[in-house]
C-alpha cells in the first residue's frame, strides 16, 4: 500500500497545522518587510495527481510567476511557489506601493526581487514548521525565479517524482493585509520530496509503508 493511500484525515490534519503554524510565521516576517500588518492562512492542504495540479494553475500551458528552491537536509526535494500573473501583480504593487504596476510593462529587478523575497519567506517559515514537526533537518537553497509557462518549470520536478508515483503535495496559500480579505494573494506550494525522502517524511509523520 502506497504512502498515499495509507494518509487519512488525521496526517492531512497534520500537514494543514504545519501550514498554519508556517503562516504564522511567514505573516509576521511579511509585516516587518512591508511594514504594514500582513495575515496569512492556509485554507486546504491536499495530495492531488499532477493532472489535477496542472488545472489549478491553468493547464500546462498557462504562463505564472513561479519560485523554485531546492529544499536541503535530511529529506531533499523540490518545493515550488507558483501564483498566477494577476496574483504577482497585485503582491509586487502592494509592496512597491504602485497600483498600475504591470509585469508584461516592467518587469524589473526591484519587482523580481519582491517576488523572490516572497517565495523565500513563506518557504522558509514552511521547512521550518515541517522541521520542527517531524525533527527533520530542512532548509531552503538560494530561490530562483522564473515566470514561464507553468509546464515548462515543474518538468524537472515532475520527472523526478514520477519514479514514486503521480501525487504532489499542495498547500493552499492566502495572504492579505488586515481587515481586507478581500484583496488577498492567493498561491500554491508544491512540495515534491525526492523519492528516497518519501519514507523519512511520512514515516516522520507516522504514515508507514507496505513495499
Amino acid at each position: 500500500m502506497s504512502y498515499f493511500e495509507r494518509m487519512d484525515a488525521f496526517h492531512m490534519d497534520i500537514l494543514k497545522e504545519i501550514g498554519n503554524i508556517g503562516a504564522g510565521h511567514a505573516a509576521t516576517a511579511l509585516s516587518k518587510l512591508l511594514n504594514k500588518k500582513i495575515e496569512m492562512t492556509i485554507p486546504d492542504v491536499r495530495i492531488i495527481s499532477f493532472d489535477e495540479m496542472m488545472d489549478i494553475v491553468g493547464g500546462a500551458d498557462n504562463v505564472v510567476a513561479a519560485v523554485f528552491l531546492r529544499i536541503e537536509g535530511d529529506a531533499p526535494g523540490n518545493m515550488f511557489f507558483v501564483l498566477s500573473i494577476e496574483q504577482a501583480e497585485r503582491f509586487i504593487q502592494q509592496m512597491i506601493g504602485d497600483e498600475q504596476f504591470k509585469l508584461e510593462q516592467d518587469c524589473s529587478e526591484l519587482s523580481l526581487s519582491a517576488l523572490q523575497e516572497l517565495g523565500n519567506i513563506l518557504a522558509g517559515s514552511y521547512l521550518s514548521s515541517l522541521s520542527d514537526f517531524t525533527h527533520l533537518n530542512l532548509y531552503p537553497s538560494v530561490p530562483a525565479l522564473s515566470i514561464d509557462m507553468i509546464g515548462a518549470i515543474l518538468s524537472y520536478g515532475l520527472i523526478e517524482m514520477s519514479r514514486v508515483g503521480d501525487h504532489v503535495i499542495v498547500v493552499d496559500t492566502a495572504i492579505h493585509e488586515e481587515h481586507q480579505p478581500d484583496d488577498r494573494v492567493n498561491g500554491h506550494f508544491f512540495l515534491l520530496p525526492d523519492p528516497e525522502s518519501f519514507h523519512i517524511i511520512f514515516r516522520a509523520l507516522g504514515v508507514e509503508h507496505d513495499e
